[in-house]
């Protein structure tokens, strides 16, 4: 198997990475975090660049690249601990393509690829615990749209967002529906989140909604599997600059009239942080892979990802604090916000326990030792 990128690849990262390191320094982001944690201007330049039409294909509006360019933007977004939720974007983008009828995909489409909608999924419900066959949402058919009723927590810019990707049960079963914010019966409460971007409570009372798919629930685990696909692809990019601050702090303390990169036992912590970020690679390439894979692969596949990406962040993250000492944890230095920000993501689209339970459930018969 071919790991090589390609050109157009290579160029995209190139030309995130420099979006990056000049458009959006740590003292942009702090400001950005200060006034609420998004920033519209700087979700603007990233449409500028083109990538709001990775996942959309080229007769919708976008530029059809796929999975691996939006790995690709993912790690160099994390590399940046950007606060804007790309992420949302390309799940918006692959749901709509895939499960939307056409006059949908005509009005939504075209305007998510240009940056000019922020489409985000909104999805978690308090007693759901990431399951998401779990959903208290309820929806009816009203003349020739739906009315919506439910609340779903942890929204991501859900005060800023134009539309929600929302689930809700129709006669029974989970279908998935497109609400605007701006419909009357929606009500959404924003707040900062641990990483310093932005999240909100929303409430649908009896709201218009567009029907996507009936086969909601189906729709809805690719959909979260796309999020968690470019979770770990930008926890690669979190984990990456992590070990590279870190390296850094040990090249430049001293301890005993010598730099403590010099020690022995810290050379070994180190090599050990490298090692879970080259593990955390490996899963994220192997879960962008199998993301068009059959469903009942694709799933089993994405929680081994995510059960290793969680397990890395945690370990990185907690030693690069410990290698730091104090000042890892100040809000003054960004290694704190590079931890803050591993901390968040090991809890996205499911915890690493959840996970772990997910491929334990999903092993066959003849699994291990067994076989």
């Amino acid at each position: 198997m071919d790991f090589n990128f390609t050109d157009d690849q290579e160029q995209l990262r190139d030309a995130v990475r420099k979006w990056v390191d000049k458009g959006y320094d740590f003292e942009r982001r702090r400001g950005i975090e200060a006034k609420g944690g998004f920033s519209r201007e700087a979700w603007d330049e990233l449409a500028e660049l083109g990538l709001g039409g990775l996942y959309i294909g080229e007769d919708d509006g976008g530029l059809g690249m796929g999975p691996v360019a939006g790995m690709v933007v993912m790690e160099e977004l994390g590399r940046g601990i950007v606060l804007e939720p790309f992420a949302q974007t390309l799940i918006a983008g692959a749901v709509l393509s895939g499960y939307a009828d056409g006059g949908t995909k005509e009005s939504w489409l075209p305007r998510i690829a240009g940056g000019q909608a922020i489409v985000v999924l909104a999805y978690q419900e308090r007693k759901a615990r990431y399951r998401l066959d779990v959903c208290e949402a309820t929806a009816v058919k009203s003349g020739d749209v739906y009315a919506l009723t439910g609340a779903k927590s942890v929204v991501p810019v859900g005060d800023e967002a134009d539309a929600f990707i929302v689930p809700a049960k129709l006669d029974g079963k989970i279908a998935l529906f497109l609400v605007e914010r701006s419909a009357s019966g929606v009500e959404a409460r924003g707040y900062g989140t641990q990483d310093g971007s932005r999240a909100a409570e929303v409430v649908f009372d009896k709201a218009d909604a567009t029907l996507v798919t009936a086969d909601g629930l189906a729709a809805l685990e690719y959909a979260v599997d796309v999020g968690i696909a470019a979770t770990c692809a930008e926890a690669v990019g979190v984990m990456d600059k992590t070990v590279a601050l870190t390296v850094e702090y040990l090249n430049q303390r001293k301890q005993f009239g010598v730099v403590i990169s010099s020690f022995q036992a810290l050379r070994h912590r180190v090599a050990d942080m490298k090692m879970q970020l080259e593990l955390a690679r490996s899963m994220s390439y192997y879960a962008t892979l199998k993301l068009n894979a059959p469903a009942d692969e694709r799933r089993q596949a994405l929680a081994r990802a995510k059960y290793q990406l969680g397990t890395s962040m945690r370990y990185v993250a907690a030693n690069s604090v410990q290698l730091h000492g104090g000042i890892g944890v100040t809000d003054e230095y960004i290694g704190s916000h590079y931890f803050r920000k591993l901390t968040q993501m090991e809890l996205t689209f499911g915890d690493t326990l959840h996970h772990l339970g997910e491929v334990s459930a999903r092993m066959q018969d003849t699994a291990g030792v067994f076989a």
